[in-house]
C-alpha cells in the first residue's frame, strides 16, 4: 500500500532535513508534474496556432516571416517534447527511490541543483566531467 504524502503549502526543501525524505520527494514530484502540465498547455496553444493557418499571406515577406516563426515554434515544441520525456523519467526515478542521486557516482545531486534543474541525473562534478569530455571530443573533431 502506497503512503500518501501531504505537501505543506509553503514547503521548501532545506539542507536541515533528511535528504530525499518523503515530503521532499513529493515536493519535487509536484514540481515536475506542474512543469509537465505547463509544457503540455503550451503545446496545445502551438497546435491551435498552427491550425489557424495564415500562411496564405499575399505578401512574400509576411509569408516568409510567418513560416520562419512557425518553424521556430515547432523546434521549440520538439525541445518541449524531449523535456517532457525527461520529466517522465524523473517522476519514475522518484517512484523507484532513485531520484536526487547521481546516476554515475550515487552521491546526492543536491537540493539547489534540483530546484534549478529538476530533471538532473548527474551531480555537479559528474556533469562538469561530462562537459569537459564533450569539449575535448568536439575540439578533436
Amino acid at each position: 500500500m502506497e503512503t500518501v504524502v501531504i505537501l505543506p503549502p509553503d514547503y521548501r526543501p532545506s539542507a536541515d532535513e533528511e535528504y530525499m525524505n518523503p515530503v521532499m520527494r513529493e515536493y519535487f514530484r509536484q514540481k515536475l508534474l506542474d512543469w509537465k502540465k505547463s509544457l503540455l498547455n503550451q503545446s496545445k496553444d502551438t497546435l491551435e496556432d498552427l491550425r489557424q493557418g495564415g500562411l496564405n499571406q499575399p505578401d512574400e515577406i509576411d509569408r516568409a516571416s510567418m513560416e520562419t516563426d512557425k518553424a521556430l515554434e515547432l523546434r521549440t515544441r520538439d525541445r518541449a517534447r524531449k523535456l517532457i520525456s525527461k520529466i517522465d523519467e524523473a517522476i519514475k526515478r522518484i517512484e523507484d527511490g532513485e531520484y536526487g542521486y547521481c546516476e554515475e557516482t550515487g552521491e546526492p545531486i543536491g537540493i539547489e541543483r534540483l530546484e534549478v534543474r529538476p530533471v538532473a541525473t548527474l551531480c555537479i562534478e559528474a556533469q562538469e566531467r561530462h562537459e569537459r569530455m564533450e569539449k575535448t571530443y568536439d575540439d578533436e573533431a
